[in-house]
């Protein structure tokens, strides 16, 4: 079985971008973050995001501001997913001991927490707004309609779009 020609020179790309520019994005990584090891994470994740993307590559004219570009989005993703582990753990701290959870539970629910957070972000933010202000604060399409001041008809159809995404983070 032979690899098609646009994966070998897409492939190619990639690891002369990796080459060439890895090193420069754990630094800059590492400056934002003051932590080599999630610095080496995120570069990482930079990498193998533009590897799943399928993005054309051959007509990247400035590369370091493509990946800075990935790796800033990586970057919001990552503090938006700490910022929640945060507030999920001070949630448990104030809880009273009988109904504390397990480690095992505790973990079990940051992944799912994790994987939500993943699939929300690959709404609009629209669409991501009218979900959370559904399933958390519990308002009606209506309200959710007049807080982001759209119709109730859009709030459907984001809400549609939310659903789906949820059913495919399921597969």
């Amino acid at each position: 079985m032979s690899i098609p020609d646009h994966t070998v020179s897409r492939n190619a790309i990639l690891g002369d971008l990796y080459q060439a520019h890895h090193s420069w994005l754990v630094s800059l990584l590492r400056r934002k973050l003051s932590c080599t090891n999630q610095a080496d994470d995120l570069a990482h994740d930079t990498f193998t995001r533009i590897l799943a993307s399928h993005s054309e590559l051959a007509g990247i004219k400035e590369p370091r501001a493509f990946l800075t570009t990935v790796a800033k989005r990586l970057l919001a993703n990552h503090y938006q997913r700490q910022t929640l582990e945060q507030a999920y753990l001070q949630a448990l701290a104030i809880m009273p001991e009988p109904q504390a959870i397990s480690p095992e539970q505790r973990l079990l629910i940051l992944q799912t927490l994790h994987e939500v957070d993943e699939m929300l972000d690959g709404l609009p933010a629209k669409a991501r707004s009218a979900f959370l202000l559904s399933q958390l604060d519990g308002l009606t399409y209506d309200e959710i309609a007049i807080q982001l001041e759209i119709s109730s008809r859009t709030v459907k159809r984001y809400m549609a779009l939310a659903f789906e995404q949820c059913l495919l983070a399921m597969v």
